[in-house]
């Protein structure tokens, strides 16, 4: 088996243009980030795919309380919402990246894992919702959103516009990961951990139950790739590089940091908390768990990345991460 790579690709990053975030658009973008992930496989990785699916689990969340205002339709919990969007986001990735190999040559099987992770039934998100899902609106909208939806929690996100916030617990362990690392030994191209998994609960008995909750999906990555010892960890996200002062006067790309560097930077407070911020915080767990580099940049310069030519690449310093993150 070759090197391999855990990518994890953006919801956002599917939704090129707001104004077209219809089913065929998203399949349209899947399609150019295969030809990107082809020539990562092409040049002797394999790859393990997630996904996010902020913007999707707030339409599909969305459309199920409008059907039950509208049609009386039963309510569709949060947690199936993300499992739905596991399941519709993987099925397109999955033919997409078969399409893609099939075209360059390359037998290699494909499959979508439905994945459930473990989450604390008591972790302190539960009460301080931060998980951007869904649209963004104008501040106008919001006021009218708000008196329609007494129950939401809206914040402003990275000067894009506001988005409502869920609870966002931590991802302590993959239920799947046994069958995840079969398959890759297996040599499949794996798609797992989609929209960050699907939270469960394990009760002292070992029973799993679901939680209303979206797992970030970049901390579901970085578990999973320091579980499966990946020699690579890449967020691909709607971003080019990391920037310092983003949309300021004095914006600045980073082209190679180190953990250390990303650590001063995110205590200065350069990172938006529904943006690059997690993406930040799940590269320093990846490299506090053993993890060797990681690469923020976008669909089209994946390639370019892996050659130091694009993105920004996070590189461990040789200190002991995991006394300064905890375990």
């Amino acid at each position: 088996m070759g090197k391999l790579a855990v990518i994890a690709i953006g919801g956002n990053s599917l939704i090129k243009d707001p104004k077209y975030p219809r089913i065929e658009d998203q399949y349209q973008a899947i399609t150019e980030t295969a030809i990107h992930i082809g020539d990562i496989v092409e040049s002797g990785y394999n790859v393990v795919i997630t996904h996010g699916n902020g913007p999707q689990v707030g339409f599909t969340l969305r459309r199920a309380e409008i059907a039950g205002k509208v049609a009386g339709m039963p309510p569709v919990p949060l947690v199936d919402c993300v499992a739905d969007t596991q399941g519709g986001l993987g099925y397109q990735i999955q033919q997409v990246l078969k399409n893609e190999f099939r075209r360059r040559g390359i037998d290699k099987p494909v499959v979508t894992i439905v994945t459930q992770v473990v989450v604390d039934k008591n972790d302190p998100a539960f009460q301080s919702p931060t998980k951007p899902i869904g649209s963004f609106y104008s501040k106008e909208e919001v006021v009218k959103i708000k008196a329609e939806n007494p129950d939401w929690v809206l914040v402003e996100d990275a000067g894009r516009g506001y988005r409502r916030v869920v609870p966002s617990p931590k991802p302590e362990q993959i239920i799947e990961e046994k069958a995840v690392l079969n398959l890759i030994n297996k040599g499949f191209c794996v798609i797992t951990v989609g929209g960050g998994g699907i939270p469960v609960i394990q009760d002292q008995d070992g029973f799993l139950s679901g939680v209303d909750a979206v797992i970030d999906k970049d901390l579901a990555s970085s578990l999973l790739a320091a579980r499966i010892k990946a020699d690579l960890f890449i967020i691909s996200t709607a971003e080019d590089k990391v920037y310092l002062n983003y949309g300021g006067p004095n914006q600045r790309g980073l082209a190679k940091i180190t953990a250390a560097e990303a650590e001063k930077f995110m205590e200065e407070g350069h990172f938006g908390v529904g943006s690059m911020l997690p993406k930040i915080k799940a590269v320093l767990n990846y490299l506090k768990q053993g993890g060797r580099e990681a690469i923020i940049t976008d669909p089209a310069n994946l390639k370019k990345a892996l050659n130091g030519e694009a993105g920004t690449k996070i590189i461990g310093d040789g200190r002991n991460l995991a006394a300064i993150y905890g375990n």
